[in-house]
This record gives C-alpha cells, structure tokens and sequence, in this order.
C-alpha cells in the first residue's frame, strides 16, 4: 500500500533516504487495516475463517527490495496486525497473498502469523514447489501454484496443461496443505481447450 500511495519510484528513495518517513506511512496504514478489520470482525465474528491480506514483495528473479528492509519496516508492522485479528478471532486463518520470489522471507512470514501463502508463484527464482513442501509444508497451507498461467496455460496443449496439473498436485497434495488454484487470474487468451483440460484434470486427480 505505501508504494500504492507514493508511486514506485518514491516509494524505492524514501526507504533509503528517509526510512523514518517510511516507518511512519507504514504505521498510518496499520492503524488504517487494524480499523478496518476490527470493524469487520465486528460483523462477522467467529464466522470470519480466512483473513486475507497482501503485500507484493517479490519480482520474478528476487525481492523487490532487501530482505532487511522487508523484516524491519514491514514484518513488525504485519506481525501487529496479525496478533490482532487473532485476538479478535482465535480461529482467524491468515491468508498472505504475495507474488514472486518470496522464499527468502517465507519463514519471517510464518514467524509474523502467516497461516496461508498465496499465490505461490513457482516459475519464479527460489520458489520450486518441492522444495517449498518440504521446507515449510508442515506450517504453511500453499493456496495456489496450480499451475503456471505464463506459459504452461496460454500456450501449451492440453496434454501439457493435463500433466503439469498432476505434476503439481503430486508434489503439493501429499499430507494436506494444499489449496489448488492458478497462479494468476486465467486471462482472455487461454484456449477454451486448455480450460477444459484444466478442470477435468483436477477432476480426475484432484481428490485426496
């Protein structure tokens, strides 16, 4: 949201040249999410499961910036407003969205209340689906990292659509944990045979 509100480009210079400045916004925009759902879970209560945020930290090489800038500005910032939705709703479930090359802040996220990592971008630097279930299957659930909406979806065939959504679901289903949706939002240039070959191939593979 602070990139939202200031533009890139200043978003990138005031971390550097005036972090105070930065530290502030960000504490403006967490009073700002900790009304927002205080009033939300206000409504909804016990009823509210799965609380989604997101924070687009990551390109398709690496972060988009430090890792320590990240767990200094950012991560106490999410962890506060985690603890409180959690003490409003002790069953809250925290669904993270972030896209790119997270991996090196996963376990920051898991450590700030992280229950749920989305989108699960895995053509991205760092983000091979094992090796994500393997290091953090036991405390993350990964919603999304379906399959690739870049390549694999546009612009293979539907065999190629058919074994990657099994591929996938061999590697992340085993134990639970898994969520399966596409990476991104389908686009209008997907084949409607790609589509199709999709959804019967979550059908056929699906279920565990």
């Amino acid at each position: 949201m602070s990139c939202r509100l200031r533009g890139l480009e200043t978003f990138c210079t005031d971390l550097l040249l005036d972090p105070a400045a930065s530290e502030r916004l960000a504490d403006v925009i967490l009073e700002y999410k900790r009304a927002y759902w205080d009033q939300l879970l206000n409504v909804f209560g016990q009823e509210q499961v799965v609380v989604a945020e997101a924070d687009d930290f990551g390109s398709d090489s690496s972060l988009l910036i430090s890792p320590e800038l990240i767990r200094a500005i950012y991560l106490p910032r999410w962890r506060e407003l985690f603890d409180f939705i959690k003490q409003k709703n002790r069953a809250a479930k925290i669904f993270f969205h972030s896209c790119g090359a997270v991996r090196p802040i996963i376990a920051d996220l898991i450590a700030c209340g992280v229950d749920i990592l989305n989108p699960v971008q895995y053509t991205a630097n760092g983000m091979q689906l094992d090796r994500l279930k393997r290091d953090f299957g036991r405390d993350l659930v990964f919603w999304g990292g379906g399959i690739d909406t870049k390549r694999i979806l546009p612009f293979g065939t539907p065999g190629e659509v058919r074994d990657e959504v099994r591929r996938v679901i061999d590697i992340m289903a085993p134990g639970g944990g898994f969520v399966f949706a596409t990476v991104h939002n389908i686009q209008a240039d997907v084949p409607v045979a790609n589509l199709e070959a999709l959804l019967q191939a979550l059908e056929d593979y699906g279920g565990y």
